[in-house]
């Protein structure tokens, strides 16, 4: 990325964990919206982790893995974490908090990515971006068989991926304290 990024790309993560403070204050949680948002944040940690083993950051133009459905796999299993960790919560208005949240937060550091990669990969990256849609996936994969590389479980472990795992069962066992504990 450009050298020190925008303010938002500095400080994407502390605003996460300021925002899942506060949602877990607020959180309302119930059995049913735990186990269904468990489901989904499950799936974005899955997406998030697939996504790590595939990236080399500005070394090589990911579009292997999941990058061969989507230019943000990255952000999009975010985006499901954060959308289980909300229904997770119990209380709807918080989605709209996560959602006007997410999108000012992302859109403009894609943006900004995105610009970045066109300078650093050029001609390869215009091609791959005019064919890959930039957040959600699509259902066909982008590029040849040959192009394909295997995930890299180095990469999950250099980029502290299982971070995320940690996160996901503290946020977790709070909303299933508060559920059961917290009336």
């Amino acid at each position: 990325m450009r050298r020190g990024g925008t303010w938002i790309q500095r400080w994407r993560v502390p605003l996460g964990f300021l925002c899942a403070v506060l949602f877990l204050f607020l959180a309302r949680p119930r059995p049913l919206s735990l186990a269904i948002g468990g489901a989904i944040s499950v799936l974005g940690l899955a997406i998030r982790a697939w996504a790590s083993g595939h990236i080399r950051k500005n070394d090589a133009l990911a579009t292997s893995g999941p990058y061969a459905y989507s230019r943000n796999p990255l952000y999009f299993g975010s985006f499901l974490l954060g959308l289980g960790f909300t229904i997770g919560s119990g209380w709807w208005p918080l989605g709209i908090v996560f959602a006007a949240l997410f999108v000012g937060i992302y859109l403009p550091v894609m943006r900004v990515e995105s610009a970045t990669l066109a300078e650093i990969f050029g001609t390869d990256y215009m091609r791959y971006a005019s064919n890959v849609p930039l957040f959600f996936p699509r259902f066909t994969r982008f590029g040849k068989a040959t192009q394909s590389r295997k995930f890299d479980s180095g990469l999950y472990m250099r980029y502290r991926e299982y971070r995320a795992s940690l996160g996901l069962l503290v946020a977790w066992a709070i909303l299933a304290f508060k559920a059961y504990y917290v009336k």
